[in-house]
């Protein structure tokens, strides 16, 4: 067991040395971007269920229900619990959006040490030019990857966000007829 653990950490290292530091930075951005990621899924599926009861049997205890000051009420209970359900989202968009601009970085580092390699030993030297090309090529494809993964993520959040949104909305008019 521990002579996986060794194998694979240094497939890990060997993986990041080809791709330069910037893929250190972007394996970094997208372990922090899915915990996040995880963190909203598990508020989702706990947290955010024991908050819409709270909300509910507020609502419930209530004697006034339809008049234009309760209806005001039921708007920043509703507001209130829909801001904790999308409240990481827009820095999850942000993460999103940096991995590709990270992975053009790596690209643009592993380019000048192609020409670096091209300057000092010429264009006839293929092996030397074949690192820093798998050192511009391998961080767009991580950060394109790691976009990609939280693109999707990101979607089903909002999506989520708005259907439990709704579902409240439309427990407490019920509440209210």
């Amino acid at each position: 067991m521990m002579v996986f653990f060794i194998d694979f950490y240094s497939a890990i290292q060997d993986f990041v040395e080809t791709g330069g530091q910037v893929l250190l930075v972007i394996g970094i951005l997208i372990f922090v971007m899915w915990l996040m990621i995880l963190e909203r899924v598990f508020y989702y599926s706990r947290g955010h269920q024991q908050e819409k009861r709270r909300v509910l049997q507020k609502w419930q205890s209530r004697d006034d229900k339809s008049s234009w000051h309760a209806e005001q009420i039921r708007q920043a209970m509703i507001s209130r619990v829909s801001l904790a359900l999308g409240g990481k989202v827009p820095v999850l968009q942000a993460l999103v959006a940096l991995c590709p601009l990270l992975g053009l970085m790596g690209t643009v580092t592993g380019m000048i040490e192609v020409f670096d390699v091209m300057a000092i030993a010429g264009t006839g030297n293929a092996r030397s030019m074949a690192a820093g090309v798998s050192k511009a090529t391998i961080p767009t494809m991580a950060g394109m990857v790691g976009a990609l993964s939280g693109v999707f993520a990101t979607t089903w959040l909002q999506r989520t966000a708005k259907r439990e949104r709704l579902k409240l909305e439309d427990r407490m008019l019920m509440e209210h007829h």
